[in-house]
C-alpha cells in the first residue's frame, strides 16, 4: 500500500494525539466542567516566549499550594496575537519540568479547555494546573513551550523556556493589594486589619479582608477557602462571615471577616492569609492568593477577660466576661454572653438575683434571658459560678458594638444596674477546633470533652446523609446523662444545615465515652470536603434541655473543622471499622444447588465496651455481585441485634443474626432456581460490606473471590 505525504501527516498527527499526555486535555481531559468558574490571582509575570514575529506567550500567575502529601501548581499563559491571522493554541503546549530533569504532567483548567483560536490583535488567558511532590518548590520549576512539529523525531520542537527565579514570591506584601479575577471581573483585595485574642490553648485571629470591585460589572464571590499559614508551613482554616451569596457591584467594596484558631505553641511571626478555591471535579484545592498579614490592631472596647467588682448588702463579688458569641439558630442569631462570678473574700456569699440585657451600638435593646450553667447553690470562699445571658435577633442585622448590661433584681419590676461589658462585633466569634483537637466544656456538674472521630457520607438515589461521629467523654466523678446538644453543619460560603443528634439513653460512667452521630440530609453529590460542625448545649425555656424537650437556644458553643472523609474501600474483609464495632470476615465460600445459593463464612465482631452509642437506624449490609451479572443480592443485619444473646434456639448454628463474638460457618441462603443454569459463566464475584444509616449506604470493603473456592 502506498501512502502519500498528506496521508503520512494525518497518521503522524493521529499518533501524536494518541501518545501525547498533553494535547488530549484540550479535547477531553477526563473531567467535566466545574460547576463554578475557577478564579485566578495576579502573581507577577515571569517572562515571555516568542511564537512568531507577531505573537508571543507570557507566563504569569504561577502559584503553589501545599496539599496532603503533594503540592498543586497553577499558572496562566497569556497568548498575545498581534498578527493579522488567527493563532491556534492547539499547535502548541506548555511543558513543566524540574531543574533536575523530572517531567511533570500539565492539564488545562476545565473552564479554558475550549480556548484555542486566538483572533488577530487580541490576548487570551489560558490557565493550567499540575501536581508535584511535597518536596518541590516553585524555584525548582522550569516552564518549556513546544510546538508540534512532525518533522522532528518526537513530533515536537522547543520554542523557549522560562525558569522560576530564586527570588520569586507569590506573597502580597502587607498594606498592598492583590487582584483576583472572579469570572472576568477584577476584584482588588486588601487586608484591612488583623485582631487577635487568646486563651490558654489557642490564638483566635480575626482578619478583615476588603474586596473592591474595580471592574465594570458585578461579581459574585465564589466559595473560597481562607486559611492562616504560619512560618512553619502549618495551615489553619478560617471561618468566613457574611459571604453567602455575596455580590460586589462595580466601584463598590465589601468587607469579609475571617476567624479561626491557631495553637498557642505556634510562632506568631510571619503569618500569611491564603485564599484557595475547591475544584470539586478535579478533587483539588487551587491557590488563589497569599497575603502577608500586617501588625495586629489593638482592640478597643473589649472587656473579655477583665475582672470587675460590684457590691450589694451581702458582700463584694468579682465578675469576669469569659466569652461573647453570635451564633446561628434557624432563621435567627443568638447573642450569648458567658459570665463568671467569683468570691475572692473569706466568707461564703449567696448567689445574687441577676438579670440583664444587650445594647447594640448604644441604640437597640435586646432582651436577655439568664441561664445558670453550673450546678451550685452558693459561692464559698474562692468559689465561682457561670452564667449565660441569651438574646435573639435577626441573622441579617449588622452592628459594630454590643454591650451587656448586668443588673440585680430589686423587686418584681425593678432592677439596679451593676456593670456594663462592652464588645466589638468583629470579635463575636465561636471557638473553632482544628482537626484532631478536643473541646472541653468545663461547667460544674457537666464537665464533658468532645472530639470528632470520623465523618461519613451515606449515599442514596436522590439525596445523601452526611454524618459526623462525635465522641463525648464524661469528665465528672459520677455517672451522668449525656448533655443534650444542638448541632449544625456549616459550608465555607455560610450555608447552615441543622443536624440531628442521636440520643444516648444510658448514663455514662466516670471517664466513659458516648458516640454521638450528627446527621443531616443533603442534596445528592453535595460537596462536603470543607464543612464544619457546630455544637452547643441545648436550652429550653431558660434551662438546659431534658431529653424530651425541644431546644429554643443553645450555649457554650464550639465549632469543629472536619477531617477529610476516607473514601478508600478496603480490598479485604478484615478489620472493618463500624465504630464502636469492628468486623472481620474469613473462610468465605459459595455453594449452589437447584434450589438455592449458600454463602458461608467465619466472622469475628468486637466492640469497644466503654463506649455507649445509639444504633437506631444503623445496619450492616453484606452484598454479593457476580462479575457477569448472573446474580446480585444484599442482606441486611441490624446493629441493635449485635449485643443481644439469642435465646429462641438452642442450636446456635441456626441463628440468622450477626452477634458479638466469633462464629464459624455462618450461612446466608438465597433462593434461586435459575442460577445453576449459568454455572459455566460463574467465574468471580465481589463480596462487599456496607455501613447503612437510615436507608443510605457507604461502601467500606469489597473483595473479589472465585466462585466455589474458599478464601483464607
Amino acid at each position: 500500500m502506498l501512502l502519500n505525504k498528506k496521508t503520512t501527516h494525518i497518521l503522524l498527527l493521529s499518533a501524536a494525539l494518541t501518545w501525547s499526555t498533553a494535547v488530549p486535555a484540550f479535547a477531553d481531559d477526563g473531567s467535566t466542567p466545574s460547576a463554578s468558574v475557577l478564579s485566578m490571582g495576579s502573581a507577577p509575570s515571569l517572562g515571555e516566549v516568542k511564537v512568531t514575529d507577531s505573537s508571543y506567550f507570557e507566563l504569569k500567575n504561577v502559584t503553589i499550594l501545599p496539599e496532603k502529601g503533594s503540592k498543586t501548581v497553577t499558572f496562566t499563559v497569556s497568548v498575545h496575537n498581534e498578527g493579522s491571522s488567527d493563532l491556534l493554541f492547539i499547535d502548541y503546549w506548555p511543558r513543566l519540568k524540574t531543574k533536575s530533569g523530572n517531567q511533570i504532567s500539565v492539564r488545562v483548567l476545565p473552564q479554558d479547555k475550549d480556548k484555542n483560536r486566538i483572533t488577530p490583535k487580541s490576548v487570551q488567558d489560558i490557565s493550567f494546573y499540575a501536581t508535584v511532590n511535597d518536596t518541590t518548590n516553585l524555584t525548582d520549576l522550569i516552564f518549556e513551550f513546544i510546538k508540534w512539529d512532525f518533522s522532528q523525531p518526537n513530533f515536537e520542537r522547543s520554542i523557549g523556556e522560562i525558569a522560576v527565579p530564586d527570588d520569586y514570591t507569590v506573597v502580597t506584601p502587607k498594606d498592598d493589594s492583590h487582584i483576583i479575577d472572579m469570572d472576568g471581573t477584577e476584584i482588588k483585595t486588601t487586608i484591612k486589619k488583623v485582631l487577635l485574642t487568646k486563651n490558654d490553648k489557642n490564638y483566635t485571629p480575626t482578619v478583615v479582608l476588603k474586596m473592591e470591585n474595580v471592574g465594570n460589572r458585578s461579581a459574585a464571590v465564589p466559595s473560597y477557602q481562607y486559611l492562616i499559614r504560619t512560618s512553619e508551613g502549618y495551615m489553619y482554616p478560617l471561618d468566613a462571615k457574611n459571604v453567602k451569596d455575596l455580590t460586589i457591584n462595580p466601584q463598590v467594596d465589601k468587607e469579609v471577616q475571617l476567624t479561626g484558631s491557631v495553637p498557642i505553641e505556634v510562632s506568631r511571626e510571619g503569618w500569611q492569609l491564603v485564599i484557595t478555591q475547591n475544584a470539586a471535579d478535579l478533587k483539588l484545592n487551587l491557590p488563589i492568593a497569599y497575603f502577608e498579614l500586617p501588625q495586629v490592631t489593638d482592640p478597643d472596647t473589649v472587656d473579655t477577660g477583665k475582672e470587675y467588682e460590684f457590691s450589694n448588702k451581702e458582700g463584694t463579688y468579682t465578675s469576669k466576661l469569659l466569652s461573647f458569641q453570635r451564633l446561628p439558630m434557624e432563621d435567627q442569631d443568638i447573642l450569648s454572653a458567658n459570665l463568671m462570678l467569683l468570691n475572692k473574700g473569706s466568707d461564703s456569699l449567696p448567689l445574687p438575683d441577676l438579670t440583664g440585657y444587650f445594647m447594640l451600638d448604644d441604640k437597640v435593646k435586646v432582651e436577655a434571658k439568664l441561664i445558670q450553667t453550673d450546678k451550685v447553690i452558693g459561692l464559698p470562699s474562692g468559689g465561682s459560678a457561670n452564667y449565660q445571658f441569651i438574646g435573639k435577633m435577626p441573622y441579617t442585622y449588622q452592628f459594630s458594638t454590643v454591650k451587656l448590661v448586668l443588673q440585680e433584681k430589686k423587686g418584681e419590676n425593678e432592677a439596679e444596674d451593676l456593670l456594663e461589658f462592652l464588645h466589638r462585633s468583629e470579635l463575636l466569634n465561636m471557638t473553632f477546633l482544628n482537626v484532631g483537637e478536643t473541646y472541653k466544656n468545663m461547667n460544674i456538674g457537666r464537665n464533658t470533652s468532645y472530639a470528632v472521630r470520623d465523618v461519613k457520607t451515606y449515599s442514596g438515589d436522590t439525596a445523601d446523609i452526611f454524618t459526623v461521629q462525635l465522641e463525648a467523654t464524661n469528665l465528672e466523678k459520677r455517672y451522668t446523662d449525656v448533655t443534650k446538644l444542638v448541632a449544625q453543619f456549616k459550608t465555607f460560603d455560610g450555608d447552615v444545615y441543622p443536624a440531628a443528634v442521636s440520643e444516648i439513653k444510658n448514663k455514662i460512667t466516670p471517664g466513659g465515652k458516648a458516640l454521638l452521630i450528627l446527621s443531616s440530609t443533603l442534596p445528592k453529590g453535595f460537596p462536603t470536603s470543607n464543612m464544619s460542625a457546630m455544637i452547643g448545649e441545648a436550652v429550653t425555656d431558660n434551662k438546659f434541655s431534658a431529653s424530651a424537650d425541644t431546644p429554643d437556644a443553645y450555649v457554650n458553643a464550639a465549632g469543629f473543622w472536619l477531617p477529610q472523609e476516607n473514601y478508600q474501600v478496603k480490598d479485604k474483609l478484615a478489620d472493618i471499622d463500624l465504630l464502636p464495632y469492628t468486623l472481620s470476615i474469613s473462610k468465605i465460600n459459595t455453594w449452589l444447588d437447584s434450589e438455592k445459593l449458600k454463602l458461608t463464612f467465619n466472622y469475628e465482631l468486637t466492640k469497644n465496651l466503654l463506649m455507649e452509642t445509639n444504633t437506631e437506624g444503623r445496619k450492616l449490609v453484606i452484598g454479593l455481585e457476580d462479575e457477569s451479572g448472573n446474580k446480585t443480592f444484599m442482606k441486611e443485619f441490624d446493629f441493635k441485634d449485635f449485643d443481644i444473646v439469642d435465646s429462641t434456639t438452642s442450636d446456635a448454628s441456626k441463628d440468622t443474626k450477626i452477634r458479638l463474638g466469633k462464629r464459624d460457618g455462618f450461612v446466608i441462603e438465597e433462593q434461586d432456581r435459575d442460577l445453576i443454569y449459568h454455572l459455566e459463566t460463574l467465574k468471580t464475584y465481589k463480596l462487599s460490606v456496607y455501613d447503612s444509616y437510615q436507608g443510605q449506604k457507604k461502601l467500606l470493603a469489597s473483595q473479589k473471590i472465585d466462585w466455589f473456592s474458599t478464601t483464607d
